[in-house]
């Protein structure tokens, strides 16, 4: 396994490191930049760390005026839908902590407008998120999770020209879940300064098995299709890393 893999027994002590790890670099994003521009992740995997970071020996730590949060992607339903990320993300987190309103940029997701709101949050990213040297978005975090399939964000192994697309979002269907979704592009999450990947359950240990060690000449799964700019760091629960070969 890469050196930068870290294995927990479980969900709880992997949320707890990863808060811990979030807490270390807003701290540092805020020393040497003055803000801390985050991407949240959706799906259940991320919940316990929000929980975490907005509870006090976590949330009195971040400066949270200087934090900006961004989302990875968001399903096509309204902001109080059960499946909305960002009413998990608001439930979890960002009702208890006190970054300022202007500063959550969600996703609007509106299916009848689809194409038009991934295009609105495009020029969203590229007015509040910080830029490389280059010109391209980068976040100071891109947190994520992988699926059962290895999709990651919206990106899913059917997604097809998504999956190569340079646009920094855009409307995607998902064709497993059948229903459409907005994500951001690969070009933003390597661009990001840190992308902590964040994957617990033995549902998801085969699939991971099959990360570290591809096999050859088989169609690459979209989180193999990550190439960090900067670093990268997966955060794994036992249950995940069950099947991986340990270095002696």
């Amino acid at each position: 396994m890469s050196p930068d893999c870290h294995v927990f027994d479980d969900l709880e002590a992997l949320s707890r490191a990863a808060a811990e790890r979030w807490v270390s670099l807003c701290a540092a994003a805020i020393a040497a930049r003055g803000a801390f521009h985050a991407a949240l992740s959706g799906g259940s995997t991320p919940r316990r760390l929000y929980q975490y970071l907005a509870s006090k020996p976590f949330s009195s730590r971040v400066d949270w005026a200087k934090v900006h949060i961004y989302f990875s992607d968001e399903r096509c339903v309204p902001p109080d839908h059960p499946g909305s990320n960002y009413r998990m993300a608001r439930e979890a987190l960002l009702d208890h902590v006190p970054v300022p309103p202007p500063q959550i940029h969600a996703i609007e997701a509106d299916l009848d407008y689809v194409r038009e709101r991934a295009a609105a949050y495009a020029r969203v990213l590229r007015t509040h998120a910080p830029r490389a040297t280059d010109g391209r978005v980068e976040l100071d975090l891109m947190l994520l999770g992988m699926g059962p399939d290895g999709h990651v964000a919206s990106l899913f192994p059917a997604s097809g020209e998504a999956l190569r697309d340079h646009r920094l979002a855009l409307a995607v269907y998902a064709q497993s879940q059948k229903s459409w979704r907005i994500s951001v592009t690969f070009p933003v999450i390597n661009q990001a300064r840190q992308i902590q990947l964040l994957v617990a359950g033995e549902g998801k240990a085969s699939t991971l098995a099959q990360v570290f060690a591809p096999v050859p000449g088989a169609a690459a799964l979209p989180v193999q299709m990550i190439k960090p700019a900067h670093e990268m760091e997966w955060y794994l629960d036992a249950a995940a890393a069950a099947q991986l070969v340990r270095a002696p």
